[in-house]
């Protein structure tokens, strides 16, 4: 076992268990205090994750009442009432530099940078700036495997929209690593959780081992570890690979019912897709709910929730500090059908023209979306980190770059923070701030929580007040 036994097995933080074909790095554990605390180490990092909703809000439906501590969730967030005192909720910000351009690419390819993008229908597309997370990945993300992690749920749009002259590039990235080159998202969870915990073989080799559990690969070194820990530790340790190993059994069933080996979802999801939409327009509700029913559904509810827990995993072992996740590309039809009382795409529903039915259906979208988001919270808060969990270790970002999908209303952006009480944010609160507040001050605030330098971005020059 590599890089494990030093001073009186005492561990440093950077440890792994390895195998033919697997490199698992360790979560924080009670055994890496002493020499963490002897060089100076910052026992648990802080991390950001950012979970991008396409096509924005029912905005009747999304504002707490009140304010400061004393608020009460709305509809659409009720969900995270068991969050209640770890949620920044903030009201007034916005993007002054997406105001340009109609639709939904400006705002979509300024959310995370601050800027105007570049109006084009080719393939020069270009955003202006550099995104947050790139910020932080240069500067923390050289001390993790990865230094930010992207994911996604569909594959990078192509073409042009004619209705308002942009490439649809733009719909598929908030991740920019310069101003002209964006970070497309991994879509397909095998390959997102090979990045994390797999290494590169050859020939027959490569094939054994992709053929096994990482867990069976490093089961030697698992064990030899587990007998020299305390028993806190062999705890937490177990607790993270029966995690992994949830994980790995989700992706594989995943698979095995979509048929698609390691080849997932793009092609397939977009024929699933589209198919469930034909049946939609084609059939009687009887006929078309008898003939989804015979087909190997894709579940796009787990499918995030794998991402998600991908994130988890990869905050959870050090693997990165810094990630973002796309429910869905902007502009997307995903349809949402398989919730209960809607019927139809994501962005026809968004286009509700006040219409109540199309309302109705838009906060349910809405709301299962922020249910997605409590989950990934709800597993954060169980594990257990250094002097604190997981989720205070983390800021996690959720919202939208549009205000009403109807209008695409840029104002007033919806946006939620969850975690950092031990990055210095001070959560529990509903903060109401004047009409134009930059939504880059949140950014900025962010950013310097986690110890990552921006005095500037996009057109703010500081960060929010009252939060940290």
């Amino acid at each position: 076992m590599a890089n494990l036994q030093t001073q009186n097995w005492l561990m440093p933080r950077r440890s792994f268990l390895k195998g033919a074909g697997a490199t698992l790095a360790l979560p924080f554990l009670d055994a890496m205090r002493p020499l963490m605390a002897a060089g100076n180490s910052t026992l648990s990092p802080i991390r950001i994750a950012l979970l991008y909703m396409p096509n924005g809000v029912r905005q009747d439906r999304w504002t707490p009442d009140g304010d400061g501590s004393r608020f009460k969730l709305s509809p659409i967030l009720s969900p995270l009432e068991k969050h209640r005192k770890d949620l920044l909720v903030l009201t007034g910000l916005q993007n002054k530099a997406s105001f340009t351009g109609d639709g939904h690419y400006v705002k979509t390819g300024g959310w995370l940078t601050g800027t105007t993008i570049t109006k084009t229908t080719g393939s020069d597309i270009a955003a202006g700036g550099i995104s947050m997370d790139q910020i932080a990945a240069r500067q923390i993300g050289q001390r993790t495997k990865l230094p930010s992690l992207e994911l996604g749920t569909e594959p990078v749009a192509t073409g042009i929209d004619t209705n308002v002259n942009y490439t649809r590039l733009y719909a598929s990235h908030i991740s920019w690593k310069t101003s002209t080159v964006p970070l497309p998202c991994e879509i397909n969870p095998r390959v997102a959780f090979d990045r994390l915990f797999r290494t590169r073989s050859q020939g027959s080799e490569k094939q054994a081992a992709d053929d096994k559990s990482v867990l069976d690969l490093v089961r030697t070194d698992a064990k030899r570890l587990q007998s020299k820990l305390g028993q806190s530790d062999r705890h937490k340790l177990e607790q993270y690979l029966e995690s992994i190993r949830e994980v790995e059994r989700r992706i594989e069933a995943e698979a095995a019912v979509l048929g698609a080996g390691e080849n997932l979802p793009p092609e397939l999801l977009k024929q699933m897709d589209a198919l469930d939409q034909w049946i939609s327009r084609s059939m009687g509700k009887a006929s078309r709910e008898e003939e989804l029913n015979s087909l190997p559904r894709f579940d796009h509810s787990e499918h995030c929730r794998i991402m998600t827990e991908l994130m988890v995993l990869a905050f959870w072992s050090d693997s990165t500090r810094v990630a973002s996740f796309m429910f869905g590309n902007d502009v997307t039809g995903r349809n949402f059908s398989f919730l209960e009382g809607v019927n139809g795409g994501h962005h026809e529903i968004s286009h509700h023209s006040n219409d109540g039915s199309k309302l109705d259906q838009y906060e349910r979208i809405n709301r299962w979306h922020i249910e997605q988001y409590g989950t990934m919270l709800d597993r954060m808060k169980e594990i257990q980190e250094g002097d604190g969990t997981l989720l205070d270790h983390s800021m996690v970002a959720f919202g939208s770059p549009i205000r009403d999908g109807n209008s695409h209303d840029p104002t007033n952006v919806p946006i939620v923070v969850a975690g950092g009480s031990k990055a210095g944010l001070k959560t529990g609160k509903h903060m109401v701030y004047d009409p134009g507040t930059p939504l880059c001050g949140l950014w900025i605030s962010m950013l310097e929580a986690a110890g990552v330098k921006a005095r500037e971005l996009g057109d703010a020059s500081d960060g929010l007040r009252g939060i940290g």
